[in-house]
């Protein structure tokens, strides 16, 4: 998905000098800008909100399945990385596992285990972020 929030960014920037020019009233000028940016924060964090809810909808629905290699490739597939990456520190090195390999691998152990995390902390704070948003 492509960011738009550095354009974005620099779209309100734009905006926010124009309102600096226009509004004499420099406390109305500050709430409208204040008002633009939450507006635009409010719909970022929605758009994520949606993605992370996609994902784990995704995950709960394997997690559910009747099907034990649908409900556990994902847990084989990291224990299998976690492994390669343990036996080569260990000394047991595969013939075809370049260093460049290896560092894929443990790219995908930490996104792995980082967006379980992230995702586990997200769904806990998420309620608590929309409710500041709210007000």
């Amino acid at each position: 998905m492509f960011n738009f929030l550095p354009i974005v960014g620099t779209i309100v920037d734009k905006v926010a000098d124009i309102i600096d020019q226009t509004v004499e009233d420099k406390d109305l000028a500050n709430k409208i800008k204040s008002q633009i940016q939450l507006t635009i924060l409010t719909k970022e964090y929605d758009q994520i909100a949606k993605e992370l809810e996609a994902k784990r909808d995704i995950i709960v629905s394997e997690a559910k399945s009747e099907s034990w290699i649908t409900r556990n490739w994902r847990p084989i597939t990291m224990l299998t990385f976690v492994g390669l990456i343990t036996a080569d520190w260990l000394g047991f090195t595969a013939p075809n596992l370049t260093p460049e390999l290896k560092m894929k691998l443990f790219d995908i152990i930490q996104i792995g285990l980082g967006g379980y995390v992230v995702g586990r902390t997200v769904e806990k704070v998420a309620p608590n972020i929309k409710e500041i948003f709210k007000r």
